[in-house]
């Protein structure tokens, strides 16, 4: 409750707003602002809804009802990607399970984790298709501008990188550095 009345504080002051005018703004009363504030209450339904709007921020930036901080998750979670040299899409399917286990549970799971799931779907769209287009071309002598060995040696290198990136993720996870580590491309998984 603290955490959520403390926040409010916080965003209000940010943005030079006094408590009347984010109660008037959120339609609540301005006593149930107080006390959501001091910690004595937790908002809920209409009240936060109210509050979000009148804050101008998403409920689910406001809201970390249980979450808990734990690096080693979230240095789990990005080392599981390397796990496609064993499994058969394990770079997509092993952190898939761990996020959707512990996304509304730890915090930075949802965001890295479909940034990791986002980025691993396309790595394998690409590296699949690139290959498969090359054994196409092949197969019905088809003259493909890079030989087949080169395209080998490419998958080799993006392989090998995706298999270092993950470590140097947990490292920067590790000494802080939690940001979105994965390059955003087309969003799929939100």
């Amino acid at each position: 409750m603290k955490a959520i009345g403390k926040k409010i504080s916080e965003i209000r002051k940010q943005k030079g707003l006094t408590q009347e005018e984010v109660s008037e703004t959120a339609n609540i009363n301005l006593r149930t602002l107080q006390r959501i504030e001091k910690g004595e209450t937790e908002p809920r339904g209409n009240s936060l809804q109210g509050i979000c709007a009148a804050l101008g921020v998403n409920i689910e930036d406001l809201v970390d009802y249980g979450k808990v901080e734990d690096k080693s998750y979230l240095m789990f979670l990005h080392l599981s990607v390397m796990s496609f040299c064993v499994i058969p899409l394990g770079n997509i399917i092993l952190p898939l399970i761990l996020w959707l286990n512990k996304r509304d549970k730890i915090l930075q799971v949802q965001k890295q984790g479909a940034n990791i799931i986002n980025f691993q779907i396309w790595y394998t769209i690409i590296t699949t298709t690139l290959l498969m287009v090359t054994v196409f071309s092949m197969i019905m002598h088809f003259e493909f501008p890079v030989p087949f060995e080169g395209v080998l040696l490419s998958l080799l290198v993006l392989g090998i990188l995706n298999f270092l990136y993950p470590v140097i993720a947990a490292i920067r996870i590790n000494k802080g550095k939690a940001t979105r580590l994965y390059p955003d491309l087309i969003r799929i998984v939100r």
